[in-house]
């Protein structure tokens, strides 16, 4: 196929072999532009998998928070059930206990 000033061989010659100039150069841009999108392209796949890994990681948190607030709640209505009742006399050996407890690790801690 010939066209007009791109004559293969004869004075034109010059001209043909600036048009495949451009075409290289253009099929060497495209090249870098594949690369590019490429690299985008497994970017965005990497970008999604750790979404879902998070949001899975989320859910299993929120879980864990509700059944952790659960029996948090429910521990908290024992003690004031306690605290209600004629049991006083086991809340303050239970809080004495506890000063105990702390009291002996404090000293332990300390003697380190």
């Amino acid at each position: 196929m010939r066209r007009a000033g791109l004559g293969e061989g004869g004075p034109g010659n010059y001209v043909a072999s600036g048009y495949s100039a451009y075409e290289e150069e253009n099929e060497h841009l495209q090249e870098g532009l594949r690369a590019k999108v490429s690299a985008l392209k497994h970017l965005s796949i990497d970008i999604g998998t750790e979404v879902k890994y998070q949001n899975t990681m989320l859910d299993d948190m929120d879980s864990d928070f509700d059944s952790t607030g659960g029996l948090l709640g429910a521990t908290i209505g024992r003690v004031k059930q306690l605290s209600r009742g004629s049991q006083t006399k086991l809340l303050c050996y239970m809080l004495l206990f506890c000063l105990f407890v702390f009291t002996l690790l404090y000293w332990f801690i300390k003697l380190r």
